[in-house]
């Protein structure tokens, strides 16, 4: 008869079935559950630099994709020579003569503004061993990281965040402190963030090679500098570390008995009355002030849900009881679409439906929950983006509109695939009704 595997170490494994199993092994799992002798871990470099433990995080960065640093080194050109590379990397970072390179500075457009959000892009070597480092690391920080906490989680996602956010706001938590950071990433100070992660971690070789990511210098355009604070957006190790900075302000949080939603750094506070708000709100003032960060005075407000104006939160707007996709969100989804229904167009409306449907498909997946009237308008604009294709291929000027929506109804898009948000909808609430 086959031996069954003790209960406890059966829980043991499903509570950490995310681990990097090439590191993390059983005695470690229970020392984790445990507690580890001494209250703090020691020797985990030889962990970051393990042959195996590097090709694990070969193996993310790859198929993560993304672009060469500043080495110019692309994914493809390390594929070539990966199993050389590894032994390379594996023996500096053994013998301590592993340095970080600087990482490129790009920027990307910032949704519904016309500044642009500041992007580090590290060399493909330095993403394999923040990845390596990581594996070792984020266990040790996510046995002590707390409920509420969801950004940049191992099995957690922004879809728990909204569903505690709307079960609080059922029962009845309805004053809203809405809350934004005033550029957290760049302003998280090192020495601070350091001891937090020397409360666990006393492997100094472990400390060295994090602190040389927060002093990595930065390659922008013909100028090279280095941060006196923050971690870069774009490192494998960033969201990690800033989780690690926040923990503290999320204990203080929870012991005072408020609320908090918080997914990396943006942030609800939900209360059952304005003067708890007012409360919260100054609370997580001073919370922040003793980490040297501070929230944005325009962007941070306290609101009642139930009344006009209610609040955004990861990319829902939330008001009287129903919630729907910020303006924002709309745009985006607008913007994607309008990329692939121009006008000038050449291709058959087969294929320009082909090319939207994944992108209506990902945006209905993420914004299901929203008020019905959401789907029908924008169904009505995708159709009137693709009427306007064919209204000009006929020789007319401006939108699909008047006798265009005769000539190609609903059911003519209907029948060449087009993908419907309004009928999804309708599907997945008979759906919901039949169980």
């Amino acid at each position: 008869m086959e031996q069954q595997e003790p209960k406890q170490a059966r829980e043991t494994h499903d509570r950490w079935s995310w681990v990097e199993h090439s590191i993390w092994t059983e005695s470690m799992l229970t020392a984790l559950d445990e507690g580890v002798k001494g209250g703090k871990w020691y020797s985990l470099m030889d962990k970051v630099y393990s042959r195996k433990s590097l090709a694990k995080a070969w193996s993310k960065v790859r198929r993560n994709k993304g672009s060469s640093g500043v080495d110019k080194q692309s994914i493809n050109m390390f594929e070539h020579q990966a199993g050389e590379n590894l032994d390379v990397l594996s023996d500096e970072l053994k013998s301590g003569s592993y340095t970080p390179k600087p990482i490129k500075r790009t920027y990307i457009p910032k949704l519904g503004s016309k500044e642009r959000r500041p992007l580090g892009i590290p060399t493909v070597k330095d993403r394999i061993v923040q990845t390596s480092l990581r594996n070792v690391m984020e266990p040790i920080f996510e046995r002590k990281f707390l409920e509420h906490s969801y950004g940049f989680r191992p099995q957690r996602s922004c879809k728990d965040a909204l569903r505690r956010v709307q079960q609080l706001l059922n029962e009845g938590y309805t004053w809203v402190v809405d809350a934004d950071i005033e550029k957290y990433f760049d302003t998280i100070g090192h020495d601070i963030l350091m001891e937090e992660v020397e409360k666990e971690i006393s492997d100094g070789r472990m400390i060295d090679l994090i602190s040389s990511y927060l002093n990595q210098s930065i390659m922008e355009g013909l100028r090279n500098w280095e941060p006196e604070r923050g971690t870069p957006q774009g490192a494998v190790i960033s969201p990690l570390l800033a989780n690690i900075y926040l923990h503290p302000m999320d204990e203080a949080m929870e012991a005072k008995g408020y609320k908090m939603i918080r997914y990396a750094d943006d942030l609800v506070i939900l209360c059952k009355t304005q003067s708890e708000a007012n409360k919260a709100l100054q609370y997580l003032k001073e919370l922040l002030r003793r980490r040297k960060l501070y929230l944005n005075v325009e962007k941070t407000h306290i609101v009642d849900a139930t009344q006009r104006g209610g609040f955004d939160f990861l990319g829902y707007h939330f008001e009287r009881g129903y919630r729907w996709p910020r303006k924002k969100s709309i745009k985006k989804l607008r913007d994607s679409i309008r990329e692939k229904t121009r006008r000038t167009n050449g291709n058959s409306m087969e294929c320009i439906i082909k090319q939207i449907n994944p992108i209506l498909r990902g945006w209905f997946n993420y914004f299901k929950h929203s008020h019905k009237y959401t789907f029908t308008d924008v169904d009505g604009w995708v159709r009137m983006r693709l009427r306007s294709i064919l209204r000009k291929r006929r020789g007319g000027k401006g939108r699909g509109r008047g006798r265009d929506h005769q000539r190609w109804p609903n059911a003519y898009f209907r029948e060449l695939g087009l993908f419907t948000v309004t009928e999804a909808h309708k599907f997945l609430c008979q759906s919901s009704q039949r169980y």
